[in-house]
């Protein structure tokens, strides 16, 4: 025999050796004398790193681990003993056995030993666990090994051959483990326990995969003369985009997408049992109720560990719904479906998640479908070692930008990557402990609103929580205990890695252990690249871009996992010009320019437009896009020659994600399946950028104040200046004096709700600079009539002052209305500057209506004044202050008590007798 022929026997017989070997020395050493919980078995419960296996309790100072699947931790992982399984337990307990756990197991049975002086009542959970990390592999919890253990805590049965399935108390302490295994692709594992006693068995879909993708198993239809997917009763599962798992009966009709006929409304392709029931013909609601009532599928347990996702469900082997289920024979081979695949999210037309079935042409990345064979009954023991996932990180990515801050806050810890959770964690621009990417030399900038007790610091310590206090050495490269804040009052932080700063570090708290996460430090990357940069709204989105002379270059980068990403320059996604960036089944990279002008597939048009230097790559799942466009297309007659892009005006920017692009004509998988709310303005040329608001209802209330006073106050009361001198009495001056006071109260009020608004005066914008002088000219009309010299009396020729004042209050009441008025219809393109609003050109055209209307009502009331002098009507003349045309300006605007002497010295040349008589009864 070939001396590499017998490697593998001595291998097999030093595990044996190994194995007796601990027994042996424990009963030489007296560990017998322990033996309450000899023969105990329970399973371990995963944390992470994929750990399995099954604990056996030996002796008084041993135990084996069975079928032990484990990914390495750090040199100082070990078995650990402890009182509890939270962090502050772990923390005070100490190392269980010698051994390290710094290796891949892969489905071995080991013995371990426990360290000189330990016993079993010491420990009440054993644990995996790694305390340089503080992360918890799994554990076990172990009885009280007093004289009543046998009696108040029964060692848990174990599921074996002789048992008809596994206890919910087991499932429920250990969901990950199941009896057998069948390892359906090199990423892809089925497991299972039958239960044929209660009809059923429990199913675990494991899948190396991203949250993105889904995992599909299933019977296929019996009796076919060969595997078709037709027919097939399966289960999706999955994980929704808040990380909660689902796994839902499916049935299949047709190889392709999910689709509801719009003539008679029934369903084909790969849809959910749901869908079907009470469609294709069955109208009787009833039954439809009562199939939605036997879906048989119960989700038991779900969970995504180390780049590997885990659903547990149950299913009944013969359902209850013989239409739409396939009866399973649990002591045959039986024809079962698999696939994974691209996860398509709800939206409006479709509230359900979908798998996309690639047909046609090339699968999209991790796509595998197949058929297989599998017999229930046969025990298998398949699947070697734990999968192991190229990308284990499922945290949400950010990498921070030059000059875009990072708003750090706290919150729940949903989703920590590293077990056992703190009560709290730092979240970062809304996002969960996520994993931030930064570049040497260029500025972090964290705008830090956690409260004053979490401050931020960026250590080399994987814990936190200040390690020099543990007595664990620690570089702290930024932060400290200054470096705390509350939204209302934010603390800014400025941290610059160079390049003596370390590959990876993390951001934690002063005070609390385990509240963030890691910080990848690389060598350049975009913001190398380009000038500018900002976070489109919701911050899932970062738009890149530099202007070289007459062309603009453009970088978008997604912030989460999809299939696409798209960019559109406009105010929505209709009627705006998109760029589009995938990566298909073969791994190349495409950028397509696209004009859409409605909500369907068939009004996104492809355009050609003179595109260069098109780039598309997907990192970790996010997709990154580049291209270069010129500012303003050489071309004539088609619609992509109106994309003009002025680098003097703000450019409106929105995004869109989704599961799936082609190149072809597109159809609802296409879809979008999350969105930016609204459009971001991005100023080209200075490099910065603001969200399209929508309008504030007290920035509402100012333009209808300026409204008021502008075209009805202000305009009546000149109006009643000019043409109400013929009434009797001072009704014109009344009228003039409380419109105009009036007109200017109501005009102060709405420029006091503007700037309160606001915070401040601001006058960037040109409605900002023309109200300005328009509120100049209005507060001079007041003081101007009160410093009004008096006129001559006997039409004396005026004096110097009052030619002087009359000129004066002559430009500047003319210059505020037509100031207002500009004013007025700045302030509307302002608006739909500002705030995108559709009812511009409305209110624009319903504005210009109404000034026509005061135009003509103007032309009215001249017309009459003429035809008034034309005959005599009135005999006075006079200069024009303000309008007046028809009587000598000689009385005071501001006394009306002047008007009657006025008139009374000037009605007639000849002195008048006045007889006085005594009042008497």
């Amino acid at each position: 025999m070939a001396p590499a022929a017998l490697l593998p026997l001595l291998v097999a017989i030093l595990r044996l050796a190994a194995a007796a070997a601990p027994a042996a020395s424990s009963a030489e050493a007296g560990c017998g004398a322990n033996t309450t919980l000899a023969g105990y078995k329970a399973d371990l419960r995963m944390s992470q790193h994929q750990l399995r296996g099954r604990v056996e309790v030996l002796d008084g100072c041993s135990f084996r681990v069975a079928g032990l699947d484990l990914l390495p931790g750090s040199a100082s992982a070990r078995w650990w003993r402890a009182d509890g399984t939270d962090l502050d337990a772990l923390s005070r307990g100490d190392a269980a056995a010698a051994d390290p756990l710094d290796r891949t197991f892969r489905s071995e049975s080991l013995v371990f030993r426990l360290l000189p002086g330990l016993s079993w009542p010491q420990i009440p959970v054993l644990a995996a666990y790694d305390p340089l990390t503080s992360s918890l592999f799994g554990f076990v919890r172990l009885p009280s090994s007093d004289a009543n253990a046998s009696s108040s805590d029964p060692p848990s049965p174990s599921p074996s051959s002789s048992d008809s399935g596994v206890s919910a108390a087991a499932a429920a302490e250990a969901p990950t483990m199941l009896e057998s295994c069948a390892e359906l692709s090199p990423r892809f594992r089925v497991r299972w326990t039958l239960n044929e006693a209660n009809n059923s068995v429990d199913i675990g879909l494991e899948a190396a995969a991203g949250s993105e993708y889904y995992m599909a198993f299933g019977w296929a239809a019996p009796g076919a003369s060969q595997p078709s997917v037709v027919g097939a009763d399966l289960v999706v599962a999955g994980f929704t985009e808040d990380g909660l798992p689902f796994a839902d009966d499916y049935y299949v009709t047709k190889y392709s997408d999910c689709l509801l006929r719009d003539d008679d409304g029934s369903a084909e392709g790969v849809c959910p049992d749901s869908i079907y029931a009470g469609r294709n013909g069955d109208t009787d609601s009833a039954s439809a109720a009562g199939r939605l009532a036997v879906n048989g599928t119960r989700l038991v347990y779900g969970h995504r560990r180390d780049g590997v996702s885990f659903v547990r469900f149950s299913r009944p082997l013969a359902p209850a719904d013989d239409k739409l289920d396939v009866a399973v024979n649990a002591t045959r081979n039986m024809t079962v479906v698999w696939a994974i695949g691209l996860l398509r999210p709800p939206d409006s037309l479709r509230p359900y998640y979908l798998p996309l079935v690639s047909r046609g042409g090339a699968s999209s990345p991790g796509t595998a479908f197949a058929f297989s064979n599998l017999n229930l009954s046969n025990a298998a023991g398949g699947c070697v070692g734990p999968l192991d996932a190229d990308d284990k990180e499922d945290q949400a990515r950010i990498t921070a930008e030059r000059k875009t801050p990072l708003v750090v806050t706290v919150g729940p810890a949903l989703h920590y990557p590293n077990p056992p959770n703190p009560g709290k964690v730092l979240y970062i621009n809304k996002k969960e402990a996520p994993l931030l990417r930064v570049e040497r030399g260029v500025p972090v900038i964290f705008s830090v609103e956690a409260g004053h007790d979490a401050p931020l610091y960026i250590t080399s310590d994987p814990v936190g929580g200040n390690a020099t206090s543990r007595n664990t050495p620690e570089v702290v490269y930024a932060g400290g205990a200054e470096a705390e804040g509350v939204p209302a009052a934010p603390t800014e932080l400025v941290w610059m890695p160079d390049r003596n700063t370390p590959d990876l570090v993390y951001y934690q708290s002063l005070y609390d252990q385990k509240m963030g996460w890691k910080i990848q430090v690389v060598d350049g990357g975009l913001s190398d690249m380009y000038n500018n940069s900002v976070l489109l709204d919701d911050q899932q989105v970062t738009f890149f871009w530099t202007l070289t002379g007459d062309s603009i270059n453009v970088a978008a980068r997604g912030e989460k996992k999809s299939g696409y990403l798209a960019i559109g320059f406009g105010s929505a996604m209709v009627n705006s010009y998109a760029y589009v960036g995938w990566v298909d089944g073969n791994g190349k990279g495409h950028v397509k320019s696209y004009w859409i002008d409605g909500k369907d597939g068939a009004s996104v048009h492809e355009t050609h437009e003179n595109v260069t230097h098109k780039r598309c790559r997907s990192e970790n799942g996010a997709i990154i896009f580049e291209f270069t466009r010129p500012l303003n297309p050489s071309c004539s007659g088609k619609v992509e020659c109106k994309n003009i892009i002025d680098p003097t005006t703000p450019l409106k920017v929105i995004w869109a994600m989704g599961a799936q692009w082609s190149t072809g004509p597109l159809s609802l998988k296409s879809m979008h399946s999350d969105t930016s709310n609204r459009p971001i303005r991005i100023l080209l040329l200075s490099g910065l950028a603001e969200a399209v608001e929508d309008l504030r209802p007290v920035l509402a209330v100012h333009g209808f104040m300026m409204f008021v006073a502008w075209a009805i106050l202000l305009p009546g009361g000149i109006m009643a200046a000019r043409y109400l001198k013929h009434a009797k009495g001072d009704l014109w001056f009344q009228a003039h004096t409380y419109l105009q006071y009036s007109g200017i109260a109501v005009m102060l009020l709405g420029v006091l709700f503007a700037v309160a608004e606001l915070r401040g005066f601001s006058f960037k914008s040109r409605h900002a600079r023309i109200g300005a002088v328009t509120f100049t000219f209005a507060c001079v009309q007041p003081i101007n009539a009160y410093l009004r010299p008096h006129n001559t009396e006997n039409r004396e020729r005026s004096s110097g002052n009052r030619i002087l004042w009359e000129y004066l209050h002559h430009f500047t009441g003319r210059s505020a209305a037509i100031a207002g008025i500009v004013a007025l219809f700045t302030g509307l393109q302002h608006l739909g500057h500002r705030y995108g609003s559709k009812n511009i050109k409305g209110l624009t055209c319903w504005l210009i209506l109404w000034f026509l209307s005061l135009a003509l009502l103007t032309a009215y009331f001249e017309y009459m004044a003429i035809k008034r002098r034309r005959d005599g009507a009135d005999g006075l003349s006079g200069k024009w202050v303000l309008g007046n045309t028809e009587e000598d300006d000689t009385v005071d605007l501001l006394q009306s008590d002047r008007v009657v002497s006025k008139m009374e010295s000037n009605s007639s040349p000849e002195p008048k007798e006045v007889q006085l008589e005594p009042l008497t009864r």
